[in-house]
């Protein structure tokens, strides 16, 4: 009989290089978003300041390059990539049902119900194509979209990530919860990578600006993003953003995991390719 193991990451193999790709490149993505808190900027370099986040900006695309080149390489087939180009297909056509109004955000209840059931490397790719196919559909492309396709996959690498063991209800229940989370999470690392290019913003209950301040101590710009954040995004966009998690969740998500799991039985991502065949009888 054919092997079917079942396994959380058949459709995109992750072996010891690419986890170690995706490791590194993870790491080096979060660099980018957080550089701003980290590096002071001395006196005599201020002339060369403005070159970094443009620096970063281009670096960012060809680091998200090389982890899905690492990913793909010799561990993803035909029925993998045709389940890609489905996957991506919807969540750009469910995007603009949204568009972020109110914080309405309909792509990534469907990442995190994917990477559930397909695992941490098809849930970090297809956060990479998603967000890039309805960006192109919805005129989104920007300085912001490789951020916002690094976050999104991170989404889904993190669905994949959490625990198998858990079914039914409390399966539902812990997606739910991280739904939550990750709206959140997005919000705050989205607000990160422009909040240092906004100046003079300022508010009357606190002591001074809540703009970035270069060479200002961590604590101390971390303390004005955290208010900036929570004042700009945190009640509304992000609010909204895991209300419609929530509700996607709870009232799709069983039929939704249901059917990837159907289709992931029929595409067979696991038959490890060999074959068990019957001993001979003596004739």
């Amino acid at each position: 009989m054919t092997n079917l193991a079942a396994g959380p990451d058949h459709a995109v193999r992750v072996g010891p290089r690419s986890a170690a790709v995706l490791a590194l490149a993870s790491a080096a993505g979060l660099m980018m978003f957080v550089w701003p808190l980290l590096v002071r900027v001395e006196p005599q370099s201020m002339q060369h300041a403005p070159d970094a986040p443009f620096i970063f900006m281009g670096i960012l695309p060809l680091l998200i390059i090389v982890v899905l080149a690492a990913l793909t390489e010799g561990g993803m087939d035909a029925k993998a990539l045709a389940m890609f180009g489905v996957l991506s297909a919807i969540n750009a056509a469910l995007r603009p049902l949204g568009a972020g109004t109110a914080g309405i955000e309909t792509v990534f209840f469907m990442l995190v119900l994917a990477g559930r059931v397909f695992g941490p490397g098809f849930g970090f790719v297809l956060g990479c194509t998603s967000l890039f196919a309805s960006a192109l559909l919805t005129a989104g492309v920007g300085p912001w979209l490789p951020f916002q396709m690094l976050c999104s996959a991170w989404i889904g690498m993190g669905a994949g990530l959490l625990p198998r063991r858990v079914t039914g209800k409390a399966e539902i229940a812990m997606l739910v919860g991280y739904g939550i989370v990750v709206a959140y999470l997005f919000g705050f690392l989205m607000n990160l990578w422009f909040w240092p290019f906004i100046t003079g913003a300022e508010v009357d209950y606190y002591d001074g600006s809540i703009s970035y301040v270069p060479g200002a101590p961590v604590l101390e710009n971390l303390h004005r993003f955290v208010i900036f954040t929570l004042l700009t995004s945190t009640a509304g966009w992000d609010t909204g953003r895991a209300i419609t998690n929530t509700v996607a969740i709870l009232v799709v998500g069983p039929a939704v995991l249901a059917t990837l799991r159907r289709a992931s039985r029929k595409a067979s991502f696991g038959v490890s390719g060999t074959f068990a065949t019957p001993d001979r009888q003596p004739n």
